[in-house]
């Protein structure tokens, strides 16, 4: 895909070509600040090191209002080829983080453990048509089409559906929407709403939540006049799990500070990544495999500073030639987590993407075992 898509329920912003493109966040943002560019649209990697994929396009159009697709092609049949890692190491990790957080001597509080899947498409995937049905699937969610070219993965898209919302600045005010803490959706109607009630009264999951929430407001308070945070989260949906939330309002210090800028100072949250943040970046990057950009951000910043950053959770890297496509899923690990309910969380996140395609073998037993219907070597 040569180009970007944000779909948020409230407007759309598509842009294509590239005047400048940047692999470094903080020379885009400085390039904003002087006057160079005039918008800047893309992704930032889940490791803040690693090079980003942002451009200053030639084109770039803004409208109001949710995305309707015009027409829905059918998608071509995919398939689960292998795990990285298998659900057992999965499992294993969790176990191994969960005694670590357990010790009093160790200085991490939590930890965001991930994993993914490879699938392969029959026949090459158009990113915008699998944007079009994961819009169609989660009208309420951020519907992204990111190319990854200015990164060095010329062909390379970012693909998701993320509820999240990392920030978005609007003249002085800025909002937020953080998520911390989950669980999977059941089909029986009374036992979900139990299963609801029973996250917001989770000491563990309240714990998790709460991290991300102090953390936000110790980077937001030297930039912000304001800073109007609800006591405690609340319930949000998707069809595929519950979130703990908590929407977040403040007013800018300094009308100098951007979007871009507060993307900057707020990414890797602890929601994605952990507490301490650089301890658990660190632990994260010794003991997974390479994130990418999944659980980086997305999103976009104007003149004037204006702009929206999702977090880029529920996602899928596809491939240049467009049939190979890796999705993660990952959860906040701290003392009190169990292994096998935080590998059930990875799964039911999985879904919220894979379900969009026509998946010939999601069954659950595949997701949590690692079956693996071939094996062939595949660039993910």
């Amino acid at each position: 895909m040569d180009g970007f898509l944000l779909a948020t329920p409230d407007g759309v912003v598509r842009a294509t070509g590239a005047r400048a493109a940047f692999d470094d966040a903080h020379t885009a943002a400085a390039a904003l600040h002087e006057c160079k560019a005039g918008l800047i649209v893309g992704a930032l990697p889940f490791d803040p090191r690693r090079p980003a994929a942002l451009v200053e396009p030639e084109q770039a159009v803004h409208t109001a209002g949710p995305w309707r697709p015009a027409a829905l092609p059918e998608l071509p049949a995919v398939q689960v080829i292998s795990e990285l890692p298998s659900a057992a190491e999965h499992v294993a990790r969790v176990a191994k983080l969960v005694e670590q957080l357990a010790d009093p001597r160790s200085p991490l509080r939590k930890v965001v453990a991930a994993r993914s899947l490879l699938v392969e498409a029959e026949t090459p995937l158009d990113p915008e048509v699998v944007a079009a049905h994961l819009v169609t699937r989660h009208p309420r969610a951020n519907v992204f089409a990111v190319d990854l070219g200015p990164a060095g993965r010329p062909g390379d898209t970012l693909l998701g559906a993320t509820p999240e919302v990392l920030v978005a600045r609007h003249g002085h005010t800025i909002t937020l929407h953080p998520l911390a803490g989950t669980v999977r959706r059941l089909a029986d109607p009374e036992a979900d709403a139990a299963q609801a009630r029973e996250l917001l009264a989770s000491s563990k999951n309240q714990e998790e939540h709460a991290y991300v929430i102090d953390w936000i407001r110790e980077q937001l308070a030297p930039v912000c006049i304001e800073l109007e945070i609800p006591d405690g989260p609340e319930l949000l949906q998707t069809p595929e799990v519950w979130h703990l939330a908590t929407p977040i309002r403040g007013r800018l210090r300094d009308h100098r500070t951007t979007a871009l800028d507060l993307a900057l100072l707020l990414h890797p949250t602890p929601a994605i990544c952990g507490t301490p943040t650089h301890l658990a970046l660190d632990a994260i990057v010794g003991t997974e495999e390479d994130r990418g950009f999944y659980s980086g951000a997305v999103g976009w910043c104007d003149e004037r500073g204006d702009g929206e950053w999702v977090v880029a959770i529920r996602c899928a890297e596809l491939s240049a030639n467009g049939r190979a496509l890796r999705a993660f899923g990952g959860g906040g690990i701290v003392a009190a987590s169990d292994p096998l309910a935080e590998l059930d969380e990875t799964t039911a996140k999985l879904r919220t993407f894979l379900n969009g395609l026509a998946v010939s073998d999601l069954s659950s037993a595949s997701l949590r075992t690692g079956s693996r219907p071939r094996r062939r070597s595949m660039e993910p």
